[in-house]
């Protein structure tokens, strides 16, 4: 019933606005004739005057009475075009008042046959208190916030709206959320694999090594969880440790159940990868069994020797996109970040500084805590 008040008032208004000049014209319009012919009128009267008082001869008043005559004539002459035009100025103010009037009357006329005047109002509270069934993905979502805001320490809100975040591709959020549901309900495998998923997604799918943390967490509390493992192993891939991450999805490909909706991921990923290579300068089992045989100055000796080797095949070679991760990884291993990130910006220059490649370089590098030179 408001509504229709206001929006009563709020047309009377308009209308009015426009009405009041126009009527306003019409009422305080005159002949522009008729204050001459006064004038006119009172010159006669006066000339009558003079002749009865003897100031002028009755032929002089009779030549000033032909002359304001024939003013008079002209004067009425001229009134008869104005006539017309002030009568052709009171058509349009008439058509116009009309238009006024007809404007609000055909616009509340249609919207009571188009409209829906009967539907009540629906603020944004009403709106989100319906049933959850009738609602839209939007306002499940603002429910929840809203929710959230008014009872941030309700750990199974967070818990619900985290993965629809991660589903919306609302990352921030959905690390936000994920961390305030394992903070208030504690650990769970679901949680920490969801955690590590947000975060890897967030860095444009680069598993760094938060993601890494919290898939490990995961496999933890629940060895088998599928997200944990296959992330873990596409970890592995982008280290260059290619060998590993196609035997870990090997593994798990034999362990997930059939309908399992991690085995299409699994078969792509390892389409993908292509058959197993040797890894370039990947130490063989009697090298590892050598190796712990060794000093720590010696194995350290070693490893840099292998490093070393691997950097110049990648002089050689400087399109082995795995090789350049290992060798940037190899070096923040090793605790030398210059060459580090000297590696990576041979990496970038070979590819190209635009090129996905680079792209994946720096968001790797990164996730060591190695960052490109300016």
């Amino acid at each position: 019933m408001l509504f229709w008040v206001i929006a009563a008032i709020l047309t009377l208004g308009a209308s009015l606005a426009v009405l009041l000049p126009l009527t306003g014209g019409m009422k305080g319009a005159s002949a522009p004739g008729d204050h001459d012919l006064e004038v006119y009128r009172d010159q006669l009267s006066e000339l009558d005057r003079d002749v009865a008082r003897g100031l002028i001869q009755p032929g002089e008043a009779e030549e000033a009475r032909a002359e304001i005559g024939r003013r008079i004539l002209r004067l009425g002459a001229a009134e008869r075009p104005a006539s017309a035009s002030a009568s052709s100025s009171r058509g349009i103010r008439l058509v116009a008042s009309l238009a006024v009037l007809a404007v609000p009357l055909l616009s509340w006329g249609l919207y009571g046959v188009l409209g829906s005047p009967d539907l009540p109002s629906q603020p944004l509270a009403e709106r989100l208190a319906k049933n959850p069934a009738d609602s839209s993905v939007d306002e499940l979502v603002a429910r929840a916030e809203a929710h959230l805001a008014a009872n941030p320490s309700d750990g199974k809100g967070w818990d619900v709206l985290a993965p629809i975040y991660l589903r919306l591709q609302r990352f921030p959020d959905a690390i936000t959320a994920y961390r305030n549901a394992i903070r208030l309900d504690g650990d769970s495998a679901v949680r920490q694999a969801g955690l590590g998923e947000a975060i890897a997604s967030a860095a444009g799918g680069i598993v760094s090594a938060d993601a890494q943390n919290a898939f490990e967490a995961a496999l933890k509390l629940d060895p088998a969880n599928a997200k944990a493992n296959f992330y873990l192993a596409v970890g592995l891939a982008q280290e260059g440790r290619k060998d590993e991450a196609v035997a870990a999805w090997q593994k798990m490909l034999g362990q997930l159940p059939l309908d399992s909706p991690w085995r299409s991921a699994v078969q792509q990923a390892l389409a993908e990868a292509g058959p197993p290579a040797v890894a370039a300068s990947g130490p063989d089992a009697q090298q590892m069994e050598a190796a712990q045989q060794m000093s720590p100055q010696d194995r350290q000796a070693m490893i840099e020797t292998m490093v070393a080797g691997l950097d110049d095949k990648l002089k050689q070679n400087p399109r082995d996109e795995e090789g350049w991760m290992r060798l940037i990884r190899s070096y923040a291993v090793l605790g030398k970040p210059d060459q580090a990130r000297e590696a990576l910006g041979r990496a970038v220059a070979a590819f190209g500084a635009d090129s996905e490649q680079a792209k994946k370089f720096t968001a790797f590098a990164a996730s060591l805590g190695v960052t490109a030179t300016e």
